[in-house]
């Protein structure tokens, strides 16, 4: 265990109820933090459970451990809505120590070949993805700067940002973007304090993968109707076969690597970008 006791966690894409943002900011809280959750939309995934309400329920969670919490909602892609949830969270709680950005674009349109893919589909990946991983560090770098009191940065790539993969053109270019970001960053702030490292996780039982499949599916069906019809779990159990490991990882094994990299124990490490694969991935 980690004690993360008076520090303060920004986490974004974190509405989901099976998604690994929800994992992390409960997991920090665990280990001590006061938590800001974020999303673009109180509820991202409202079809999963009936008495889930996204954000809103997370905040719940995090209050039931004994630390204080809070939603603000906004858009990872537009700057002015990315300086107000940094502005708020200090407002709030008067400084943020450690920043996971988790938020990432929804599967759809551009899982196809990239001579099928539109320009728009491509924008929406790489607006959400990486201009909302710049804009979110340049505006808790530059808090953490003003306030000299150091910080950790976690940002969220992909194995898929290490090694491209057919049908994932965009989203595998936006990721690869994550890593060298994250380098430099790291390189940039190391002077104040300030540990940056990625996260590369492999494949991850959330709800973006029932979209990822039906992206990618022949039929014609949502991620909704994928995942509610049973098929998830079958394709998930499948998968899950070809992992060393055996399994298709949860949100919680993601947040144990964040939670050791908002932590301490990481303070000699930063520029990394730490697959999360179970042996899928190894380099």
């Amino acid at each position: 265990m980690y004690n993360l006791s008076g520090r303060v966690a920004l986490v974004t894409g974190a509405g989901g109820e099976y998604g690994i943002g929800r994992a992390i900011a409960t997991r920090l809280a665990k280990e001590g933090a006061d938590v800001i959750v974020s999303d673009v939309v109180s509820n991202p995934y409202a079809y999963t459970s009936s008495g889930w309400e996204g954000a809103p329920s997370v905040v719940r969670e995090i209050e039931a451990l004994g630390r204080q919490a809070m939603a603000i909602l906004a858009d990872v892609s537009d700057a002015n809505q990315v300086e107000a949830l940094v502005n708020e969270s200090v407002e709030r709680f008067g400084h943020i120590d450690i920043f996971v950005c988790n938020a990432g674009s929804r599967p759809g349109p551009d899982r196809v070949p990239v001579v099928e893919l539109e320009e728009d589909a491509w924008d929406n990946v790489h607006n959400i993805n990486l201009k909302g991983t710049f804009l979110c560090c340049r505006a808790v770098a530059r808090h953490m700067i003003e306030r000299s009191g150091g910080g950790k940065i976690i940002t969220m790539s992909s194995v898929v940002g290490r090694q491209g993969s057919a049908r994932h053109a965009a989203y595998a270019a936006s990721k690869f973007g994550v890593i060298g970001f994250t380098q430099a960053l790291a390189q940039e702030l190391a002077s104040h304090h300030i540990n940056v490292n990625a996260i590369c996780p492999g494949l991850v039982d959330t709800e973006r993968v029932s979209y990822i499949a039906a992206a990618m599916s022949s039929e014609d069906i949502s991620g909704e109707e994928w995942r509610t019809s049973g098929r998830h779990a079958e394709s998930m159990k499948q998968r899950g076969s070809e992992i060393p490991l055996g399994r298709a990882a949860v949100g919680e094994d993601v947040a144990n690597t964040a939670a050791f990299l908002a932590s301490s124990e990481s303070d000699y490490l930063t520029g990394l970008a730490i697959n999360v694969a179970g042996g899928l991935a190894m380099d």
